[in-house]
């Protein structure tokens, strides 16, 4: 392995180079700075940071317990307090954490390849879509994902203590992020090196440090709420129902995707796999080098154990999960393309620019609106369902699903300038518009969404389809058209950008209305 920089010069270093990447990826996230919460933001983490800074609570009140440690809360807690509450505010606290992930990557690349590969990795993290987007989206995994990478590029470094707090931070974010210090326990507790077994056990346990705060944690949730976890249907969504095998191949399999192929890393996976079949090339001063073959390893099991453990746990496949483990994809595909390919700075510029491909255009399969920049048309288009409500329905009941609930009665989310009065459904499925047109005389107005996103994709499979429905939450939303119908109601506002939507129905007088049977709405909806 190449031997690490000194720490003077990685200061001067981290110094030098971490305003350059703020400034540069403020730039590039400038349009969406001001854009409301978004999805699990307005749901769990803005609300979380709300809590802490005006009840002083470090487990959650206003909204879903959902069992994660506190840092992340208390860090936006502490920017809303000193710059108040708007959406820009968090963003560019996040950028920050974004730009710390950044430097560090360039370093540990830095440290295992060459300069010039350190900048390619680095530039080619910043714009892959699900790393930018996550950039200045307030959840915890940007945070937990920066410190690990902090955690890792020291324990490269061999500096171990150092790294050990880096990982007590990052558990301190998320719980999950214990992953990769377990990755590098076992790592220690498998090698094969002169050293004696005690030697490799007191390594392993000096790997295992960062269980010792969550621990803390975890006692002082169940001091507080008598649970360990979040609440009961948190853990059930999250944990039990995961817990079934056929549940987790299929979740392996998607696992290794997320990891090696969505939103063009394919691409990336490919060049890589390509580059293999070529000789080493070699230069003036010899053979190009590669990174050490024990660290390559090490970052194989650390994306093993991610893999694993977000097939395991976690109800939604969210690829956000796997933050931690995208720069290592990265640097490996950019050191393979430097050390085979002569001129290796085409392909990786080609790279580059099929990652900002990804960002504005959506691939012919399902994914997350926020996989890429399809979550800023989510917002956008509640936002302006929000202004409409705003006008014209102040005075209204607004039966709607989350996270519209939320973002109509949490006006620090950005939506509203005033709370209305909202009455949840789960979803937009025939089953709730069924428990909806029971309970029409609770509410004047409907404000339905997509609360999927339902690209065409190039191959539809019905066996697939069902898969999705009975182990990772997939229904179909019924249109708004045939929602007005059956729920005898007026459609005054409807906007749409690509496959997403958001309309608002206005409730007709009963007497005034044909009976729709709900048997027509079932036939529709599965004819979509």
């Amino acid at each position: 392995m190449i031997k690490p920089n000194s720490s003077r010069r990685t200061t001067f270093s981290f110094w030098r180079i971490f305003p350059l990447i703020f400034v540069a990826i403020f730039v590039m996230h400038a349009a969406l700075l001001r854009l409301p919460f978004f999805w699990d933001e307005a749901g769990f983490y803005i609300p979380a940071a709300y809590d802490l800074a005006h009840f002083h609570t470090l487990v959650p009140k206003t909204t879903m317990d959902t069992g994660h440690p506190p840092l992340p809360a208390a860090y936006l807690a502490l920017w809303f307090t000193l710059s108040g509450w708007k959406p820009a505010v968090a963003r560019i606290a996040m950028l920050l954490l974004a730009a710390f992930a950044l430097i560090n990557v360039f370093l540990l690349a830095r440290t295992l390849t060459r300069t010039g590969v350190a900048v390619a990795t680095t530039i080619a993290t910043a714009v892959y879509p699900i790393f930018f987007v996550q950039s200045s989206l307030a959840h915890a995994d940007l945070a937990a994902a920066a410190f690990t990478l902090w955690g890792i590029r020291l324990y490269i470094e061999r500096r171990v203590w150092p790294s050990q707090f880096a990982f007590c931070l990052a558990v301190l974010c998320k719980e999950t992020a214990i992953i990769t210090p377990l990755a590098l326990s076992l790592w220690e507790l498998l090698q094969t090196r002169t050293e004696s077994a005690r030697s490799r056990i007191t390594r392993a346990a000096i790997a295992l440090v960062p269980a010792a705060p969550l621990l803390l944690w975890l006692f002082y949730h169940h001091h507080v709420t008598g649970r360990f976890f979040g609440n009961a249907d948190f853990y059930q969504y999250n944990v039990t129902q995961a817990l079934n095998p056929l549940r987790f191949l299929l979740a392996v399999g998607q696992r290794i995707w997320h990891l090696f192929g969505i939103m063009n890393m394919l691409a990336l996976t490919a060049a890589t796999a390509v580059a293999m079949f070529f000789p080493p090339v070699k230069d003036e001063s010899g053979e190009r080098p590669r990174i050490a073959v024990p660290v390559q390893l090490q970052f194989a099991l650390i994306m093993l154990a991610h893999i694993v453990t977000f097939s395991l746990l976690g109800g939604a496949l969210l690829t956000r999960y796997l933050l931690a483990a995208y720069p290592l994809v990265i640097l490996i595909g950019m050191s393979t393309l430097h050390r085979r390919i002569a001129r290796w700075e085409w392909p990786a510029a080609l790279m580059v620019i099929v990652f900002v491909l990804g960002l504005f255009f959506d691939p012919p399969y399902r994914f997350a609106p926020e996989d890429n920049l399809t979550y800023k048309d989510f917002v956008e288009l509640h936002y302006l369902a929000a202004r409409f409500l705003e006008a014209h329905e102040r005075n209204n009941i607004v039966l709607s699903a989350w996270p519209a609930t939320d973002e109509l009665t949490r006006p620090y989310l950005g939506y509203v300038q005033q709370s209305f009065q909202v009455l949840p459904v789960r979803d937009f499925t025939v089953e709730e518009l069924v428990k909806a047109r029971q309970m029409r005389s609770q509410y004047q107005v409907v404000y339905l969404f997509s609360t999927k996103y339902e690209a065409q994709p190039l191959f539809r499979s019905n066996a697939w389809e069902r898969l999705n429905r009975r182990f990772f939450d997939y229904h179909r939303d019924v249109s708004p058209e045939l929602a007005a119908e059956f729920l005898h109601a007026k459609r005054v506002f409807i906007a749409r950008s690509k496959a997403e939507w958001v309309a608002v129905l206005e409730m007709e007088q009963p007497s005034s209305v044909a009976s729709v049977g709900s048997e027509t709405l079932q036939q529709s909806g599965d004819s979509r």
